[in-house]
């Protein structure tokens, strides 16, 4: 299993920002094997985290049309600053 970790500095975010965000989480999680994504944003700081079965499906996903417009969008204004990170999980538990 493996996460994206997504951290960025919020730019200038509109409608079609939150539009195409649902959109795309939809489509990573049926056709691209994400199994959970979660987002937060706080003031200007936004965290998103995204689990994966492998990397090959993160690789897909980060080569997908529409999410290769979302990115191209997000160096454009909606974000300030972002940085990427693929980790591998080693271990995983859940509490009562």
């Amino acid at each position: 299993m493996y996460a994206v970790i997504f951290t960025a500095t919020v730019g200038g975010q509109d409608s079609r920002y939150r539009k195409m965000a649902g959109q795309l989480r939809d489509l990573a999680m049926a056709d691209f094997g994400c199994t959970d994504f979660i987002s937060v944003t706080e003031g200007e700081q936004e965290i998103a985290l995204s689990y994966w079965p492998d990397e090959v499906s993160i690789k897909a996903w980060k080569q997908q049309a529409e999410h290769r417009v979302a990115q191209q969008l997000g160096q454009e204004g909606w974000y300030k600053h972002y940085k990427v990170e693929v980790v591998k999980i080693l271990r995983a538990y859940d509490g009562p």
